[in-house]
């Protein structure tokens, strides 16, 4: 039997009092990629931020990585995050800090303590992402594609169960959306369940997986055709 890590049933999403997606009933198990498309405005990231509790599961039943999102609350959030690893179209690092002290500054957030751990985890992530050697700079000075890469690394810090990327090649360029996708894939192969939005429909082709479709308010697979 393979670990499911999302289950949603007859799920409603909603954007305030707005219905956004209705019925969406869907699993995904352990060790997935899974891609998720559909227009602007149908809906990706008010379903991204219910499953990281950013908004709440009003109707349905749903449970993501061991967590239920009908029954949750407030101060089980920072728990349920802890086990998800969220990577964002602008990367959202703090401008004001080094990557090292970027990184530093979740570990802490999410309760480590010891210098010398974290210290060896953040030289572990960076590593995984080709980064290893650019710790003592600022986000400022990294390309676009760097950035994503130390987001991606920080989604990573907490080994988590589920990877939600929200559009991680959106503001990057043909060549580096390549790059990027090939380090997701990579630790998708390493065990990493990945759930990511996108547009770039030229990735999917160049890299196909399973592949969920938000249309009409509604939610379903779909199946790539055999080449």
């Amino acid at each position: 039997m393979s670990e499911t890590v999302l289950s949603l049933k007859e799920a409603a999403i909603y954007q305030k009092d707005n219905l956004v997606l209705s019925d969406v009933t869907l699993n995904i198990n352990k060790g997935e990629f899974i891609y998720l498309i559909g227009k602007t405005g149908a809906g990706k990231s008010s379903f991204m931020k219910t499953l990281y509790a950013d908004l709440p599961l009003k109707e349905g039943d749903g449970s993501i990585v061991g967590y239920n999102l009908a029954t949750l609350k407030n101060k089980e959030i920072p728990h349920l995050r802890r086990k998800l690893g969220v990577v964002f179209q602008d990367f959202k690092l703090l401008s004001d800090r080094t990557i090292f002290n970027n990184l530093e500054f979740v570990l802490k957030a999410t309760g480590w303590k010891n210098k010398a751990e974290m210290k060896m985890r953040i030289d572990e992530v960076l590593t995984k992402v080709g980064m290893n050697s650019k710790g003592f700079k600022f986000p400022h000075e990294l390309s676009g594609g760097e950035q994503q890469r130390i987001a991606i690394a920080r989604a990573l810090l907490n080994d988590p169960e589920l990877i939600i990327a929200d559009e991680p090649t959106g503001n990057l360029d043909p060549q580096t959306s390549i790059e990027v996708m090939g380090i997701l894939r990579e630790i998708n192969q390493n065990g990493n369940t990945i759930l990511m939005a996108t547009h770039d429909y030229a990735l999917i082709l160049k890299y196909p997986s399973k592949t969920l479709k938000l249309q009409d308010g509604k939610i379903f697979e779909v199946v790539q055709k055999k080449v």
